[in-house]
């Protein structure tokens, strides 16, 4: 072998070694490609249904997981479900509050959009909230035995679905009950007066974080 045909053969010995600018391109592409694709679907009704279903269905199936397991006990069950309750309540409120309505862009954005358009049919993609709620309770059953892990994230779970279905309803549907229309009240200020009100199925953290909203008191007459 020549030098000459050494010469001639190393620019294709380097080409078949680099990847190519279209095997680059063509992941970034797909990527770009499913992003427009989720994020149109998170603009649809049909979406946002599916996904006040898919959020029951998840919170029922992990539920029902864990109380038909051998080692259910009552008094544990119970405890571990209304703690997944509670925490998922400080959770939304933590979200609300400080994610939202705070510096990380993609999300302020997007709740921005929900405060100028309320009846928008803006949501996450209906498979996302039931595969983390899986995800998680596959993470804690790691280190929780079993049966507490599925029921501490079945409350969790039964948080988000009746977080998604009240907000839903707030906003779709006009109350005659004084205790109803207080309700959605306090969510319809919080749009009126964005640092308050963060809590949209309790006021529990609203109440113990100072955050409710209390109307100014009247001045007196001069």
């Amino acid at each position: 072998m020549t030098s000459d045909t050494i010469g001639n053969e190393a620019p294709g010995v380097a080409a078949a070694a680099e990847p190519s600018a279209a095997r680059v391109r063509r992941p970034r592409r797909l990527w770009h490609a499913a992003r427009r694709r989720i994020a149109w679907l998170s603009t649809t009704r049909a979406n946002a249904r599916a996904g006040l279903v898919a959020d029951v269905l998840a919170a029922c199936a992990l539920l029902a997981a864990g109380l038909t397991r051998g080692d259910n006990r009552p008094g544990t069950s119970l405890a571990s479900v209304l703690l997944g309750l509670l925490v998922f309540s400080f959770v939304e409120y933590c979200f609300h509050r400080w994610l939202f309505h705070g510096r990380v862009e993609l999300l302020e954005q997007g709740h921005s959009k929900h405060h100028e358009q309320p009846l928008a049919d803006d949501s996450l993609p209906f498979f996302a909230p039931p595969l983390a709620a899986f995800a998680l309770a596959w993470l804690l059953a790691a280190i929780l035995p079993t049966t507490t892990a599925l029921l501490f994230t079945g409350g969790m779970a039964a948080g988000y679905a009746a977080y998604g279905l009240t907000h839903s309803v707030f906003h779709h549907v006009r109350f005659r009950r004084l205790f109803a229309r207080r309700w959605a009240a306090a969510h319809h200020i919080h749009h009126f007066h964005p640092d308050s009100n963060f809590g949209v199925t309790s006021p529990l953290w609203d109440i113990v974080l100072r955050t409710r909203y209390r109307p100014a008191p009247p001045r007196s007459a001069q």
